[in-house]
């Protein structure tokens, strides 16, 4: 199991960042391994839990499609569960108000390898630290935009 925590500041209302990063779609501009993520069924929908993303990643070279759920949505939280075959991944975003134009981010990941993919653990806890650190940047790029 891969499990990362992140903690930063980003400037960007509280309400602003959480409807944002429900919508996963929007993983394409904050997460660096989303080559595409697009909504299932009709993207004009409102994004209410429930609503899924087909989303390829790329990792080490290699390609791998998961289908998210948007589990939770709550004015200072949001969850996205991703699984395929191979894994399951759990994105777990806690928003918080420092003031009305900056927000605290708590951005939490945890990915299970299933069956033979558990033995590539200790390389992928490794790789994720570093993609979690472009993560930060990214998403704290994505929110300023967001907020302008």
């Amino acid at each position: 199991m891969v499990h990362i925590v992140r903690e930063f500041e980003v400037p960007c209302p509280q309400d602003a960042a959480v409807a944002y990063l429900a919508d996963f779609a929007n993983a394409v501009e904050w997460d660096p391994g989303t080559v595409s993520c697009v909504r299932v069924g009709d993207p004009a929908a409102p994004v209410v839990p429930g609503a899924t993303w087909t989303n390829v990643s790329k990792v080490l070279g290699r390609e791998t499609t998961l289908t998210y759920e948007l589990v939770t949505l709550e004015a200072d939280h949001v969850v996205l569960e991703g699984s395929n075959k191979t894994a399951d991944s759990r994105d777990d975003l806690r928003v918080t108000a420092v003031d009305e134009r900056t927000s605290r981010i708590r951005y939490e990941a945890t990915i299970t390898f299933k069956g033979l993919a558990r033995l590539t653990d200790p390389l992928m806890a490794l790789v994720f630290r570093g993609i979690a650190d472009e993560t930060v940047d990214d998403m704290t790029a994505a929110l300023t935009r967001v907020a302008r």
